[in-house]
């Protein structure tokens, strides 16, 4: 039986009819979507599918020109980031993600920017137990960690400010297969547990698949199939939208799904 939104949480992050783009030309159309507290819902699809964009539209990167946001009852459709930051949203965007000049530290002062410093020394023990391997490197410059420490780095900057919603840009980019399985089926889905809406738009399908429990699929920036992850799998057009009738998707070992 196919997943009922009833079936789910109460929203807490939700898209409807979202439609967005650069300069006036619409890269993401009519495009809804949910996540609620505890729940890690995947965005994938591959290339060109305006994934990203979503991403960049849901927290107010670029402007929002049909549809609405909403943040549990409230409209924050084209709000500013900072504000949404404000909010409760956390955006952890696929590049520039870190202050490469800056100790580990700094950067997670950086990102409790509006905490007092009490505040601030109270929280870095609470993001520490989620990533307790940058506890030994607080005092390193972020631009001598590795490519995974950077992004466990990236995303314990943002969740200084202990965001109702996590909003992640392909955090496994780059990354060597084994740290990005890591990260994702330990660090990521860790923070579902802790009661964080996760939304993810991940280039590692089946890996995203593992993790979230639901998955919205983008094909030419629209909204092509959605459901249960597991149900997906067992759909007979759903490889098809990646690989064609060729290639097997448990070969390949995961999509690669980039896009802007």
């Amino acid at each position: 039986m196919a997943t009922t939104i009833a079936e789910r949480p109460t929203p807490l992050l939700r898209a409807e009819g979202v439609t967005a783009g650069y300069g006036g030309v619409p890269i993401v159309r009519g495009v809804s979507l949910a996540v609620g507290p505890g729940e890690i819902v995947a965005v994938i699809g591959p290339n060109g599918a305006g994934k990203s964009t979503f991403l960049k539209s849901l927290v107010g990167i670029l402007r929002i020109t049909e549809g609405r946001v909403k943040l549990g009852d409230v409209d924050v459709t084209n709000r500013a980031p900072e504000q949404l930051a404000r909010d409760g949203v956390g955006y952890v965007p696929q590049v520039q993600d870190i202050f490469e000049p800056l100790t580990v530290m700094e950067n997670l002062d950086m990102g409790g920017y509006l905490l007092s410093a009490a505040q601030i020394r109270a929280r870095v023990p609470d993001v520490l137990e989620v990533f307790p391997q940058l506890k030994p490197m607080l005092k390193r410059r972020a631009d001598k960690l590795s490519g995974g420490e950077r992004k466990m780095l990236a995303i314990a900057r943002v969740l200084m400010l202990d965001p109702r919603v996590l909003i992640l840009d392909e955090p496994t980019a780059n990354l060597a297969p084994q740290l990005a399985d890591r990260l994702l089926r330990e660090q990521i889905k860790g923070l579902g547990t802790l009661g964080k809406a996760v939304l993810l738009v991940e280039q590692r399908a089946r890996a995203a698949l593992d993790i979230a429990a639901w998955t919205c699929v983008l094909v030419s920036g629209s909204t092509r199939m959605e459901g249960r992850s597991g149900e997906l799998l067992d759909r007979q057009d759903f490889e098809e939208l990646f690989l064609g009738a060729a290639t097997s998707l448990t070969t390949a070992g995961g999509v690669e799904a980039r896009d802007s």
